[in-house]
C-alpha cells in the first residue's frame, strides 16, 4: 500500500507553484541583504565573497528557481508525462533552499559540504526534467538538459575558486551562467512568444521562422563565446551589433501594435528588448565607451528580471485556470521592474555622478515590483486550480 504524500498541498501540485513562490520571496530577501551589505550596514560571514555571493544568488538562486518552475511545468505539457510533485517536488525545493542558507554557515560547516549542497540542485533538476523527455523520445527538448548542465558547469567553476581548486574561475563561471540563461530565454521565446501573442490577441498570426530562430540563438552564443575568450574590439562589437539586428528582425515577426494593450504581452517584449540592448551595450563596451557592467545588468536586471517576472505572472494564471489578465497592481509591478532596469542600466550613462542614488532607486523599484508579485500571486500559487483540474 502506497503511503500518503506528506506534502499533498496545492503549493506542491506542480513545479511552477512552489518554485515561483520561492523565486518571488528570494528576489525580495536577497536584494534586501545585498543592499545592506553594499552600503556597509550589514556584515555576514559567507562562504562566498560579497560580490560573488550577490551574483551567485541572483543567477543560481533566484533565476534558477524560475527556470525550475518553468521547466517542471512545461515538460509535463510537452510530454504528457508527470513531473515532480508532492514530496518529490518538496525535496527539490528544500535542496534549493539549503543551497541559499548553508553559505552563511561558513566556518561551522566544511566548505566542501556547502559546495556539494548547492552544486547538487541543478543535476537533480536535470535528472527530473530529462526522465519524461526520454520516456517519450522528445530528443529536441534535450537542449534544456544541455543548458542545465552548462549552468552546472558555471556553478562548479565558482565553487572551484572558493575551494582553492582553481584560480580566477569564479568570474568565468558567472559569465557562463549569464550566457546560458540568456540563450535559454532566447530558445524559450521562440516557443512561447508567438503562442502567447496569438492567445492574448485573437485573430493575430505571429510569424514563425525557424531559420531566424537559429540565427538569433547562434549569434548570441557567438557573442558570449567571444567574450569568454576575452576577444574584444571590432570583432566583438560587430558581432554584438549583428546579434542585436538579427534579434530585432526575429521579434518583428511576432510583434503587433496591439500588444501594448495587454500587459502580459508588452512586459515580455520589453524584456526581450533589454536583451537586445545588452548586445548593443556590449558593442559600445568593446571600445570602452561604456562600462561592461552596464551591458551585464541590461542582460540581468533588464532581460532576466523583466522576462522572468512576466513569465511567472503569465504561467501562473494559465496553469491555475484563470483568465489571462493581470490586475492593475501587477501591471504597476511590470512598470516598476522596468524602472529598476532603467535606473540600473541607462540613467548611469547620462548621470554618472548619481550612480549611488540610481542604484538605490533601482533597488527600491525592484523590491516594489516583487512585493506586488508576492502579494498578488501568493493566493494563486497556494490554492487549487479554480477549474478543478490537476496542477
Amino acid at each position: 500500500m502506497k503511503s500518503p504524500a506528506i506534502f499533498d498541498y496545492p503549493l506542491f501540485a506542480l513545479g511552477f507553484r512552489a518554485f515561483f513562490g520561492l523565486a518571488g520571496l528570494s528576489a525580495l530577501l536577497l536584494i534586501v541583504l545585498w543592499n545592506a551589505i553594499f552600503k556597509g550596514e550589514l556584515t555576514l560571514d559567507n562562504y562566498f565573497a560579497n560580490t560573488y555571493w550577490h551574483a551567485h544568488e541572483m543567477l543560481l538562486g533566484y533565476s534558477v528557481a524560475v527556470i525550475a518552475g518553468f521547466l517542471l511545468t512545461a515538460v509535463r505539457n510537452w510530454t504528457g508525462r508527470p513531473t515532480s510533485t508532492g514530496d518529490q517536488l518538496a525535496g527539490l525545493c528544500l535542496l534549493w533552499l539549503y543551497g541559499r542558507i548553508v553559505p552563511f554557515y561558513a566556518g561551522l560547516l566544511p566548505d566542501a559540504l556547502i559546495a556539494l549542497i548547492d552544486f547538487s540542485f541543478l543535476p537533480a533538476l536535470a535528472y527530473q526534467v530529462s526522465k519524461p523527455i526520454l520516456q517519450v523520445g522528445q530528443y529536441r527538448n534535450l537542449i534544456f538538459i544541455g543548458l542545465l548542465l552548462l549552468l552546472t558547469l558555471g556553478n562548479g567553476l565558482m565553487h572551484a575558486e572558493v575551494l582553492g581548486l582553481m584560480s580566477g574561475s569564479a568570474w568565468l563561471g558567472i559569465q557562463i551562467v549569464v550566457a546560458t540563461i540568456i540563450i535559454m530565454i532566447l530558445v524559450i521565446a521562440g516557443r512561447v512568444f508567438p503562442f502567447f501573442t496569438e492567445r492574448g490577441l485573437p485573430g493575430t498570426l505571429a510569424l514563425r521562422n525557424p531559420v531566424m530562430d537559429a540565427l538569433s540563438i547562434g549569434m548570441a552564443a557567438l557573442v558570449f563565446g567571444l567574450q569568454l575568450f576575452n576577444i574584444s574590439g571590432a570583432v566583438l562589437a560587430s558581432t554584438a551589433v549583428l546579434a542585436a539586428v538579427i534579434n530585432i528582425a526575429r521579434v518583428s515577426g511576432w510583434y503587433v501594435r496591439r500588444i501594448w494593450y495587454v500587459p502580459l504581452l508588452w512586459v515580455l517584449y520589453i524584456g526581450y528588448g533589454w536583451i537586445i540592448l545588452g548586445f548593443v551595450l556590449m558593442a559600445f563596451s568593446a571600445y570602452g565607451l561604456v562600462a561592461s557592467t552596464l551591458a551585464l545588468h541590461a542582460f540581468t536586471v533588464g532581460g532576466i528580471g523583466v522576462l522572468t517576472l512576466g513569465m511567472m505572472a503569465r504561467v501562473s494564471l494559465g496553469h491555475t485556470g484563470r483568465a489571462l489578465r493581470v490586475s492593475n497592481a501587477m501591471a504597476i509591478g511590470f512598470v516598476l521592474i522596468n524602472l529598476a532596469a532603467l535606473f540600473r542600466v541607462l540613467l548611469p550613462i547620462a548621470l554618472p555622478d548619481w550612480y549611488g542614488i540610481l542604484v538605490y532607486a533601482s533597488t527600491l523599484a525592484w523590491l516594489a515590483a516583487f512585493s506586488l508579485f508576492v502579494f498578488v500571486y501568493a493566493p494563486i500559487l497556494t490554492t487549487a486550480r479554480i477549474d478543478g483540474q490537476e496542477g
